[in-house]
Parts: structure tokens; C-alpha cells; sequence
């Protein structure tokens, strides 16, 4: 296969999983009305780094050692859905704060070091705690990939991962710190807030539910 031909069909399979629904959308979105487009997009960074740490490992072979030891995979789903359930209850206690009523329009922002730091810490382990993101890269590297790997695909997929991941996200986070988002979260903040927590928390409980299925 033409090695651009490689690179596009895998980043076109990853990006279906990238763009859907889900815990990683969900916090880029809120930290970007919630807090500021800086932030926002610092979330984004965070979640192109993890992207690229979990592209990393399935090039390793993560996958494959994930299947054989499926205790160990269900250990690392388990401290996925034990972050994204504490994430949510810290959303639900701070239901109603962030956005400041000066910063609607999310203009003449000055993003605040702590707080782009905390936005990209936070990116990152939320990236970290989806599991499923492994063996989503790790399936589709063993679809696609010749064995064995060329050493230039080993440069070049981590660095269109991150662009992937990080691109994508920092879309989110600029279309949701626009001025219409902002006003509509300072009218709605603390419902949405507890709305983001919810589904932050249902994540969550749906990487517990899936463990104990597959301990039934």
C-alpha cells in the first residue's frame, strides 16, 4: 500500500472514534464556556498527548497484552471510570462557577498560567483514563499495518496522531468559547454544569458495567 494511502486510511478509521461523543468532548467543551478559550484549547493539547502516548503503546504492542492478561485491561478500566466518576462529582460541586459575566463574548481573555496548566492536566488524564482508546488504536494498527512495522511509521503516526486529537479538540474548544455558547452557558451554567457531570458520570459507570459483564 502507498504510504500516503496507509497514513490516510488509518487516521480516516481513528478520526470516526476521535470526532464521536464522549468523555473527551465533554470536558474541552466545558472547559472552553466554562473557563476560556485558552483553556480550552490547552485541554486540547493535553488530549492530543495522550493520544499520541496511547498510539505509542499500541505500536508497542499494548494491545496484545491487553487480550492475553483481560484482568489487567479491566484494572485500567476500572481507575478509567474511578477518574471520570470523581471528575463528575468535582463538575457537580462546582456547578454555577467559571465563566465570569466580562468574559461572555470570550474576547480580551488573560488565561491565567494555573489555569491553562490545570486545563492541560486535566485534557491529558482524561485522554489517559479511556482505556478504550488503546484497543481502539491498537485494532485498527493491526488492521492496517504491515508487519513489520517501517521505522518511519513509527515517527510520522504518533505526530498525525497528535494532530489528529489535538486539532479536532481545539475546533471544539474554539467553537464552543464563541459568544453565543458563552452567553447561553452564564444564562443555563449551573444546569449545564450538572448536565456535563451526569454524562461525565454515566461514562464512567459504563466502564464499570462493562467490567462486571465481562466477569459474568
Amino acid at each position: 500500500m502507498d504510504a500516503v494511502v496507509l497514513v490516510a486510511s488509518i487516521l480516516g478509521v481513528l478520526a470516526l472514534g476521535v470526532v464521536s461523543p464522549g468523555p473527551s468532548f465533554v470536558l474541552v467543551a466545558r472547559t472552553a464556556v466554562a473557563t476560556s478559550r485558552a483553556a480550552g484549547v490547552s485541554a486540547a493539547v493535553g488530549m492530543g498527548v495522550g493520544g499520541v502516548v496511547f498510539g505509542a503503546l499500541a505500536l508497542l504492542g499494548l494491545h496484545a497484552v491487553l487480550a492475553a492478561l483481560p484482568a489487567l485491561y479491566d484494572g485500567l478500566k476500572l481507575a478509567g471510570a474511578a477518574y471520570l466518576v470523581w471528575l463528575a462529582a468535582m463538575m457537580w460541586r462546582g456547578a454555577g462557577g467559571g465563566a465570569r459575566p466580562e468574559e461572555s463574548a470570550g474576547e480580551n481573555e488573560t488565561p491565567r498560567t494555573g489555569d491553562l496548566t490545570a486545563a492541560f492536566a486535566t485534557g491529558f488524564l482524561t485522554q489517559i483514563g479511556n482505556p478504550k482508546t488503546a484497543v481502539v488504536y491498537g485494532s485498527v494498527f493491526a488492521a492496517f499495518l504491515p508487519t513489520p512495522v517501517p521505522g518511519w511509521l513509527l515517527l510520522v503516526l504518533p505526530a498525525a496522531i497528535f494532530l489528529l486529537e489535538a486539532g479536532w479538540y481545539a475546533l471544539v474548544a474554539l467553537l464552543f468559547s464563541a459568544a453565543g455558547p458563552r452567553r447561553a452557558y452564564l444564562g443555563w451554567r449551573t444546569a449545564i454544569d450538572r448536565t456535563a457531570g451526569t454524562a461525565m458520570g454515566a461514562l464512567g459507570a459504563g466502564l464499570i458495567v462493562d467490567v462486571v459483564r465481562s466477569r459474568l
